[in-house]
């Protein structure tokens, strides 16, 4: 059987980015584990539930998931898994990925040990690209250096953060992830003239925010050589 890890936020993961995949991947008959920085349930974003911002019926569907699926409310630390043990790893996106997943060690050896070798392919959405701003292979280059990469636009930050950076909800963003990945030598490239955008280079797959999410785990399942119904 395939198997997943997903690798989700306590800081607020963005709703319909991790359980268009999650459920796409179930239908698939992937099995998927969930993992996070602490081993706590991972915390939605609530503005990734709001029907006034999502529509009714993704919020409902995310909801359903985030409070009654057994994986989100029991995951593994992310310190006690290995990317060697599943056949994709995937990264969630969310502005609380920015305080935690992306600058935690354990996830990014994750993200590397999965993109490594012939093996193992990762799944890294929206803000959770900014990981690839602060991971190194194992010859100490960033590990996308050179890659063909999209996520989320600094210009899509405008009317979320202000002038100061601060989110709606007081706290700073430490960093826009645009910036970060252009840093690390990423080959950027948001297509803000399509409506979605999945990219893969090699054994990296991108998506940039929540409407590319359905692409986004449709790829998936074509790298991870898993037919689906047309």
């Amino acid at each position: 059987m395939t198997t997943a890890l997903f690798v989700v936020s306590e800081e607020g993961y963005w709703g319909e980015e991790c359980i268009e995949p999650l459920a796409t991947l179930d239908e698939a008959g992937v099995d998927v584990t969930v993992a996070t920085p602490t081993g706590n349930p991972p915390v939605v974003d609530e503005r990734s539930v709001d029907p006034e911002t999502v529509g009714e019926e993704i919020s409902e569907k995310v909801l359903d998931y985030d409070q009654n699926d057994e994986r989100l409310a029991n995951p593994e630390p992310i310190a006690t898994v290995e990317a060697s043990d599943y056949d994709t790893v995937v990264f969630p996106g969310g502005h609380g990925t920015a305080w935690d997943i992306n600058t935690d060690r354990h996830a990014r050896q994750l993200l590397a040990d999965a993109v490594a070798g012939d093996d193992g392919v990762a799944l890294v959405v929206c803000h959770a690209v900014g990981i690839l701003g602060f991971t190194h292979d194992d010859s100490g280059e960033y590990l996308v250096d050179g890659r063909n990469v999209t996520g989320f636009p600094n210009e899509w930050e405008d009317g979320i953060i202000d002038d100061n950076d601060l989110m709606p909800d007081g706290r700073k963003l430490p960093y826009l992830t645009e910036d970060e990945v252009i840093k690390a030598g990423g080959q950027w490239d948001a297509e803000l003239d399509s409506e979605a955008s999945v990219t893969v280079d090699g054994d990296l797959v991108t998506a940039r925010g929540p409407e590319s999410s359905t692409a986004a785990a449709q790829q998936l399942l074509a790298e991870l050589g898993i037919e689906t119904a047309a």
